[in-house]
């Protein structure tokens, strides 16, 4: 009976994910009215998965309707945060192109390490309070942590490289994207 459950999860899973994935990104490109940010943020959805897989192996877990419950949620979060890097890196690549200052390619790179690093405190703050409101559920050894760790483990991990994404990758991506415009 359990195998069954898994394989109908499973099927289910296999049409959520992608739907998920779809919505996600219709409404980062109706967001930022471009397809190149919509790419750049949805780079941050594989970076965070990874996170989480490398977290559930370390911790030995099996999926489960709970893991893919905490890995959708992942998603969403994952996101949300590359999109707020993006946003700023977009309103200084408009405020300096406004004031004449975006003329060449370390023109790009200046403005980037100036508005991106504006983000990383609150950026940080975010994922921090993330990571620390789940380290009681990952502690806990009630009735139901079994099941409340496999939702926490995925967004746990999934953080981590989540932000070590949106710190170094994602401003190197926009660099690189920013400067072929020019």
């Amino acid at each position: 009976g359990q195998y069954e459950f898994l394989e109908r999860i499973q099927a289910l899973m296999k049409i959520v994910i992608p739907i998920t994935l779809l919505l996600i990104g219709i409404i980062l490109y109706f967001n930022f009215q471009g397809i190149a940010q919509t790419l750049i943020v949805m780079l941050s959805v594989p970076f965070a998965a990874i996170g989480a897989i490398w977290l559930m192996f370390a911790f030995e877990y099996n999926t489960s309707i709970a893991v893919w419950v905490g890995m959708i949620a992942l998603l969403g979060i994952a996101a949300q945060t590359a999109s707020i890097m993006v946003v700023y890196l977009d309103e200084g690549f408009s405020q300096w192109s406004k004031e004449g200052k975006m003329n060449c390619v370390e023109d790009v790179l200046n403005m980037t390490v100036e508005h991106g690093s504006s983000r990383i405190r609150p950026l940080l703050m975010a994922v921090s309070l993330n990571i620390l409101g789940l380290i009681p559920i990952m502690m806990s050894d009630g009735v139901g942590s079994d099941i409340a760790k496999r939702i926490a483990a995925p967004l746990w991990g999934g953080l981590i490289s989540l932000t070590l994404l949106t710190v170094f990758v994602i401003p190197v991506i926009y660099v690189i994207w920013r400067s072929y415009q020019l």
